[in-house]
């Protein structure tokens, strides 16, 4: 049977909602956000452009044709919007929540970087370079999220509803281990197809319990429909790198490996990886 990869499909998914809903509220959302060019003359003309990139590369990254033009869009895009926060951490480099926003965008950008790679002409014994550092680089996205819970954790918890026993800083405690092991299996290739599963799994609760809910709750908050898309696109990030790991049947090696070129940072596995 064939195995069927949806991690690129949802990604794209996210894509045309982040694209609508900027349309919708004709502007930049939290963690899409152009603050520090300053008064941008013309600004809805960049927010029409954001908005129309995100629909066309969301819906050509469904289509194995046109899905490298779209994650090179869309990686492009999304990779300005990760740029942008860059001024406000080097003005503000001790508030961790400039680095969390930077790299929960820049998440975002790696999934991107995989589907262009792995969907390119390459040697069939080794994925692209794009790819592999796709990979590194969602690992590295995945040790902030870990950092950011840990540091914010009292506002972690607070995003959990209240009605989920055993109570919320159980929960807030318990995704921050997840992400802390997630990372570790991820980047040390260790665990790594599970790890990415169970990733994708608990970030797919956090957009159903936390997100899905809120724009219900007050439809009139921006952040409310983005947060929603910010969580799917992480969501398909997340499982693009699942799909990556089971279809190449590939474990990345340690860091001190990538240290030297990448040129070993892929191997290949010797046993057959779970559909």
């Amino acid at each position: 049977m064939a195995r069927i990869y949806l991690g690129r499909h949802v990604y794209g998914l996210a894509a045309v909602a982040f694209g609508v809903i900027t349309l919708v509220w004709r502007d930049f959302n939290t963690w899409q956000q152009i603050h520090v060019l300053g008064d941008v003359p013309h600004r809805e003309i960049l927010v029409y452009n954001a908005g129309a990139i995100e629909i066309l590369g969301g819906v050509a990254i469904q289509w194995p044709r046109t899905a490298r033009a779209g994650a090179l869009a869309l990686g492009s895009l999304y990779l300005i919007f990760a740029l942008l926060w860059v001024p406000r951490i080097v003005m503000e480099p001790r508030v961790f929540d400039r680095w969390g926003n930077f790299f929960e965008q820049f998440s975002i950008v790696s999934g991107a970087m995989i589907v262009y790679g792995s969907l390119g002409p390459r040697n069939p014994e080794r994925p692209a370079t794009a790819a592999r550092l796709g990979y590194l680089f969602f690992g590295i996205c995945v040790v902030s999220f870990t950092a950011e819970q840990l540091l914010y954790l009292s506002g972690t918890a607070s995003f959990v509803p209240k009605w989920i026993p055993p109570g919320q800083m159980f929960w807030a405690i318990t995704t921050t281990i997840a992400f802390a092991l997630a990372a570790i299996a991820l980047l040390s290739g260790r665990w790594a197809l599970l790890a990415s599963r169970l990733l994708t799994a608990m970030l797919v609760g956090f957009g159903l319990l936390v997100w899905l809910p809120a724009p219900f709750a007050d439809p009139h908050k921006l952040i409310n429909w983005a947060g929603n898309a910010q969580n799917l696109a992480i969501t398909g990030a997340a499982w693009i790198v699942a799909d990556f790991l089971s279809r190449e049947r590939y474990s990345i090696a340690p860091p001190a490996s990538i240290e030297k070129g990448f040129s070993r940072a892929v191997q290949r596995t010797s046993g057959p990886s779970a559909s």
